[in-house]
């Protein structure tokens, strides 16, 4: 008996659609300086300052740049040992070593980080230069120097200006990121196609005529 021939089965190769992710393309280094050019100019101006302030003011010494106004403005020669606005005073240590590893992050970051996010850079480079300003500070003399007094409020520098503004600028790209990814998925929500109803199945009607019934054979005697 001869042994079917084998038939090869042919392999059928089905394409699977992948969703395309986004092509995200690399910075170039004009983009990438962006972050040390502002971090230089927010250390330069605030260290110009504190020099101004050390120079021409003994500790807890005030100068009213406008006598009408010294009530909302002034400058208040004081120091401060902790972090910005004079938060976690004594802490000075600590925070030289943070502001060190907060800037290298801050650096990998921006290198890593895609083209065409001018304003991402441009708030990490103010926040990495207020906390390079205000470590210069630690290293130099041990503390930090402040002197701007705007009335009710914590005096501060431009350093601890710089990490503010930083911080309000994300605040503002993460919100409007949030607001676009929203639009964005009710937008493809809506462009889906409606869900199709289950069609109902009606059960089978009966035959409504008489069955015939075959009536069972009798013995026949011979």
């Amino acid at each position: 008996m001869n042994e079917p021939d084998l038939i090869p089965t042919a392999e059928i190769e089905t394409a699977v659609s992948h969703p395309k992710q986004p092509h995200h393309t690399r910075a170039t280094r004009s983009e990438q300086l962006i972050l040390f050019v502002v971090a230089i100019v927010s250390i330069g101006l605030d260290q110009y300052t504190k020099f101004l302030v050390e120079s021409n003011l003994d500790l807890f010494e005030v100068y009213a740049p406008i006598p009408s106004l010294e009530s909302v403005f002034r400058i208040f020669h004081i120091y401060n040992t902790g972090a910005t606005f004079g938060l976690f005073s004594g802490g000075g240590t600590i925070f030289r070593y943070v502001a060190i590893l907060v800037s290298l992050g801050i650096v990998y970051y921006n290198f890593v980080l895609p083209s065409n996010q001018r304003l991402l850079r441009l708030a990490l480079g103010l926040q990495m230069g207020g906390a390079l300003g205000n470590m210069i500070d630690r290293f130099r003399i041990g503390h930090v120097t402040d002197f701007i007094d705007i009335g009710p409020w914590y005096i501060f520098n431009l350093a601890d200006l710089s990490i503010v503004s930083g911080a309000i600028i994300l605040g503002v790209l993460v919100l409007l990121e949030s607001r676009e990814l929203k639009a964005q998925q009710q937008a493809a929500k809506a462009e889906e196609p409606p869900l199709a109803e289950p069609v109902r199945e009606e059960p089978a009607e009966e035959p409504s005529g008489e069955t015939a019934v075959s009536a069972p054979l009798e013995p026949t005697h011979e």
